[in-house]
């Protein structure tokens, strides 16, 4: 599916780009895809997607950082926000030592 959209932007785009109508057509197209975008129905299926993204990705570090997490150096431990409990030592995330 990602590759039908990202296949049908590409096709849009060339279009506009390489267009003989003027400014009017792509004008028409964009109003055109703004109402697309507007519609309460994409909105509400563009969100949905957004969550369960973020849902996943949310598991997703969680089982990775379970397995990956002690392996990592300390220096990269650090960066990593959902690693910073496991390293020892009481910096906040921020950096700085609450003492």
């Amino acid at each position: 599916m990602r590759y039908k959209v990202t296949f049908l932007a590409g096709v849009v785009l060339g279009y506009v780009v390489g267009t003989a109508a003027g400014r009017e057509r792509y004008e028409e197209m964009k109003k055109s895809a703004r109402r697309f975008a507007q519609n309460p129905v994409v909105r509400n299926a563009a969100e949905t997607a957004g969550q369960n993204g973020r849902a996943f990705a949310g598991k997703a570090f969680t089982a990775v950082g379970g397995r990956v997490g002690d392996a990592l150096p300390p220096s990269v431990a650090r960066r990593v926000p959902g690693l910073r409990d496991r390293r020892q030592g009481s910096e906040d995330e921020w950096g700085t030592s609450n003492t």
